[in-house]
């Protein structure tokens, strides 16, 4: 009961608040057991699908997918003249999913398909016409045929769905093709004869066709090449449907379920669909006037009217609990920082004065870490890497443009798209990457970054473990690493290691020269931190406690502490390391201290809210996300 007000409260606490770099009160609420509540650190929401259009009475309005922790909650409707708003509140659990295609029908109303239900909003009604249960889970993409009947093919096993709008029919075919791998079906088109079409990717592109009078899909043609992604498909004005594999020059007319190699494709009509991904941005309004902006940060809608060189801009508002926090620490300046998705956004709190900063942040902000007077972030996608001064302006950042802050580094992509673990090596200089690959692969490397010379050295691998990713990394004496991996693939890959390892790198060599499966059965090595005597503490699969001496190349304890599992996030920050040497364990439960004798885990704080992405200390207390919202803990004398 705490944790929902909580939410709601700060909900309502930060509505309307402009985020453009201001200063904003936070107002932290005591919430008893040295536990402190901070607020919400980005307090608004993230389309996923806005469309211009018209409602019953004809008047423009715009129609915004709101995405905030919960999922798509609601669909948010804008008056285009006025700015007045209403939101309608999704009509089955989002589920913490959210709409990743969606489309604006012939007929005026607005599809999408997340968590296993497919919905029909009617503009003209201001509400959610129709919504049905289906095979899980989201559509990556949808189309309407040339019947009017609206088609949805869904992650992570092609699952089939339509519906017509006319009879009120709808069909779920199920998962349409079986893979080891989670499948992206990011393009559909039907042809003039009813055969429906669909491109998947990301570890092997193939493209199908379904006939609906069967109910039987076949594959096509497979891939000649080996280049990663989404074989792609478009419905064309002569009635047929073209796709084509990537990598590969030429393309396919797909027609009554069979497919004709051609070569270039010249002359493309692409027939008008106002359907697409998350992304979707459909600005064109009936009258002719133009959606120009609709920001959900500063609650701003700008249309350039028909006919007219000026433009409108009306202000709305909406309800929003907050976006999740993806990891923070503390920078040398006092304050805790960190990042936010979605919207992609950087937060600042100051204990102090017990104020926010949020700005637009350069990507996701998946690991953070300091390193002397600067802060660093290790972020998806591309697995860049950035150097923030906080003593110094802001400068917002652009990639290859100097004189950023934060400056933009390098990127591993594919090799690091998605960072886990960020390393800020004792001795002052490196910082170390590691993480999961770009879509469709296998096998993530590890980047070192040189402060002194500027410089980067990039690991794949095959250099390390193959086909494996490093998720965590502790330093060593003697100029070693241990890194601790992930059986995980890059995001639709395939996963083809059978058990996470522990492995030892030679800093100087950049050479593996050990590596071993020293907990059976693990599949990711969640977090390391160094310990006393020159032994690491560690947890895998965020259950198994352990502590790994890797002088001798063993396990000296291991146990399954009693308290649930261990905090989680993209980069997870388990273990915090106060002033004094102690170190401390986030669990969802609560906060713990590891006795360095013993190797004994005491819970010291039971929290009242699920601990999310840790975690940093900052005086006596440690900091946290829960969702959308930070707290603080203070540690006993």
């Amino acid at each position: 009961m705490v944790w929902n007000a909580i939410r709601s409260g700060m909900a309502s606490w930060f509505l309307g608040l402009a985020l453009t770099g201001q200063v904003a009160v936070a107002g932290t609420e005591d919430l008893g057991g040295g536990f402190l509540h901070h607020g919400v650190a980005t307090p608004v929401s993230n389309h996923r699908g806005t469309v211009a259009t018209v409602d019953g009475q004809g008047r423009n309005v715009v129609l915004v997918w709101l995405f905030d922790l919960r999922g798509g909650y609601a669909i948010l409707m804008i008056d285009a003249e006025t700015g007045e708003s209403r939101q309608v509140k999704t009509p089955f659990p989002p589920g913490g999913d959210c709409p990743y295609a969606s489309i604006l029908s012939s007929k005026n109303r607005y599809y999408t398909h997340f968590n296993g239900y497919f919905s029909e909003f009617d503009p003209a009604k201001g509400e959610f016409s129709f919504f049905q249960k289906t095979t899980p889970q989201m559509a990556m993409s949808m189309t309407e045929d040339d019947g009017g009947v609206i088609w949805s093919v869904s992650y992570p096993n092609s699952g089939l769905a339509s519906y017509d709008p006319e009879t009120g029919e709808f069909k779920d075919y199920g998962s349409l093709h079986r893979e080891n791998w989670r499948q992206y079906p990011r393009s559909i088109a039907a042809d003039d004869q009813g055969w429906v079409y669909f491109g998947i990717g990301n570890t092997h592109s193939h493209l199908m066709a379904f006939d609906r009078e069967t109910k039987q899909v076949k594959e096509l043609v497979a891939q000649a090449g080996s280049a990663k992604g989404c074989a792609s498909v478009y419905r064309d004005m002569d009635g047929k449907v073209y796709g084509q594999h990537p990598g590969e020059s030429g393309c396919y007319r797909l027609y009554e379920g069979t497919a004709e190699k051609m070569g270039k494709h010249d002359g493309r009509r692409a027939k008008s669909i106002v359907a697409g991904s998350q992304g979707l941005f459909h600005q064109g309004f009936p009258d002719g006037s133009r959606l120009l902006t609709c920001d959900l940060v500063d609650r701003v809608l700008r249309v350039k009217p028909a006919k007219s060189e000026s433009v409108r801009e009306v202000r709305f508002d909406y309800t929003s609990e907050g976006a999740h926090i993806m990891g923070l620490a503390a920078p040398p300046d006092g304050t805790i920082c960190g990042g936010t998705a979605f919207p992609m956004r950087f937060f600042r709190y100051d204990p102090k004065s017990d104020g926010w900063v949020n700005r637009e942040s350069y990507g996701q902000w998946n690991t953070v870490a300091r390193q002397g007077s600067r802060f660093f972030v290790g972020g998806y996608g591309g697995g860049f890497l950035l150097e923030w001064d906080p003593a110094a302006e802001w400068v917002a950042t652009v990639q290859g443009k100097e004189g950023c802050n934060p400056q933009f580094l390098t990127e591993c992509t594919p090799t690091i798209h998605r960072p886990h673990e960020l390393l800020a090596h004792p001795d002052g200089k490196t910082l170390v990457l590691g993480g999961t690959p770009g879509y469709g692969y296998t096998g993530g490397g590890l980047l070192f970054w040189d402060r002194e010379t500027k410089s980067r050295t990039l690991l794949e691998h095959s250099d390390i473990l193959p086909e494996h990713s490093t998720m965590s990394l502790g330093a060593i004496d003697g100029g070693k690493l241990l890194g601790g991996t992930t059986t995980a693939a890059g995001t639709g890959g395939e996963k083809k290691a059978k058990e996470a390892e522990l492995y030892l790198l030679d800093m100087a060599s950049k050479k593996v020269e050990w590596h071993g499966a020293v907990l059976p059965g693990v599949q990711s090595y969640t977090d390391l931190c160094g310990g006393p005597r020159g032994l690491v503490y560690g947890v895998a699969d965020g259950t198994r406690f352990f502590v790994f001496d890797p002088a001798e190349r063993r396990m000296v304890h291991e146990s399954v502490p009693p308290y649930g599992r261990s905090a989680s996030q993209q980069g997870p920050r388990v273990f915090v390391v106060g002033p004094d040497g102690v170190t401390y364990m986030l669990f969802v439960q609560g906060i713990a201290r590891i006795d360095p004798e013993t190797y004994g885990i005491e819970l010291i704080g039971k929290s009242p809210v699920p601990i999310g992405p840790g975690g940093d200390i900052l005086g006596r207390r440690i900091y946290f996300g829960s969702g959308s919202h930070m707290y603080s803990y203070t540690l006993p004398e």
